[in-house]
This record gives structure tokens, C-alpha cells and sequence, in this order.
């Protein structure tokens, strides 16, 4: 295991159901990182979201944004590393503007939204490491199937199609520093340990290599 001299800040993205939360959880215990989830279950907008789209995007958006920002804020003055579920980087990428090519986020408000992070960027620090749990469709549906959130059996298998395609797009293009993608279709380090400890052995080399 990678000794630690610094802080460092490690990032998990992906789609709705790849698995963040319980690869965020399981590399925080075997690393004895500090863990921030994303909070699904006190956020205001998320069940008025998923009923009404067009009406809450911008508000649930605007949600995200500032809780994000307000993480990093809290992983750059901390002396832990924190490995941290989702990140800001996807609020833009991907949600808001796959909200507003599907008709369901205003012109005026995306790119007030747009302008917005735009600045915000210049203060936000990339992640020592970005962790990107890629699937396909059937796999993703079938995750979100398994945790039964009553919220997202609303979810249009659409919207899920246009956010993988927005996530592999911001995936290739993605320079902001080391990256490693798990695909969920072959690695099921949920329920397979050795699947774990594949995933666990492939951040070691991250880290050793670049610390």
C-alpha cells in the first residue's frame, strides 16, 4: 500500500447505478481514506426532479454546484485524503448540458449555469486521481434495478443512453490529470472480491507511480 506524505484527493465518476457509493465505501475502509458521499437522501430537489424535470433543473443543478464547491473547499483545507463521490467537473459536463439538449433546461438558464462554473473553475484544483466507472445500458439499468430507490424508477432510459454518451465524451477528451477507467461490465467489485482487489491493486500502481 502507497505510503501518504500529502493530501491527496480522489475522485470516483460515472453514471447514475455504475456504483460510486459502494466503491467509494470499499476503497475508503481498505485504504483508511476519508469518504464523501454524495447526499441522495436530504437533497431538496431530487424527487421534484426526477416528477418534473424541465421545472427543477436549474435549482437541482444550482444544488450540486454550490454542495460541490463547498466539498472542495473542505478537501483543500483538510489534512486527510478524502476520496469523494462524483464530482464537480460532471455537474457541467454533463447533466446541465444534456438537461438543456433535451429540452428540459432553458437557454437563458444554461448558460447562466454555464457561466457560473466557468468562473468557479478557475478556483477548483482537479482530483490527484480520477476514477471513472464506465458501463453500458443493460448494466447500469440492472444496478439501479438492484438498490430499489423509488425515486429513480421514473428515470427515462434516454436520459440514461445521453448521459453515458455525454460521460464517455468528457472521459476522451479528459486532461485534467491521471485517470483510471473501470469498466462495471467486467469488474463486479461489489460482489466479487477479486474483482476488488484488481481495482485495489490498479490504483496502487496509480499512486505509487505518481506520488
Amino acid at each position: 500500500m502507497a505510503q501518504r506524505n500529502a493530501p491527496r484527493h480522489i475522485a470516483v465518476a460515472g453514471n447514475i447505478g455504475t456504483g460510486k457509493t459502494t466503491l467509494t465505501a470499499k476503497l475508503a475502509k481498505y485504504f483508511k481514506w476519508e469518504p464523501h458521499f454524495e447526499d441522495v437522501e436530504h437533497n431538496p430537489y431530487l424527487v421534484d426532479f426526477y416528477d418534473d424535470m424541465h421545472r427543477w433543473s436549474f435549482n437541482l443543478q444550482i444544488y450540486f454546484l454550490n454542495t460541490r464547491l463547498s466539498r472542495l473547499a473542505d478537501i483543500r483545507n483538510g489534512k486527510k485524503t478524502v476520496i469523494q463521490d462524483r464530482t464537480i467537473y460532471e455537474d457541467a459536463y454533463i447533466f446541465a448540458p444534456n438537461l438543456y439538449e433535451m429540452g428540459l433546461m432553458t437557454k437563458r438558464d444554461f448558460e447562466n449555469y454555464a457561466s457560473f462554473f466557468d468562473t468557479l473553475k478557475k478556483m477548483v484544483t482537479p482530483p490527484d486521481l480520477l476514477i471513472y466507472l464506465k458501463g453500458s445500458i443493460p448494466a447500469i439499468v440492472d444496478q439501479i434495478q438492484k438498490r430499489g430507490r423509488e425515486y429513480e424508477e421514473n428515470i427515462r432510459l434516454d436520459y440514461l443512453k445521453r448521459l453515458n454518451e455525454f460521460y464517455n465524451k468528457w472521459i476522451d477528451n479528459y486532461n485534467d490529470g491521471p485517470l483510471l477507467i473501470i469498466d462495471i461490465d467486467k469488474i463486479n467489485f461489489a460482489e466479487r472480491e477479486e474483482d476488488f482487489a484488481e481495482v485495489v491493486q490498479r490504483i496502487d500502481a496509480q499512486i505509487n507511480g505518481l506520488f
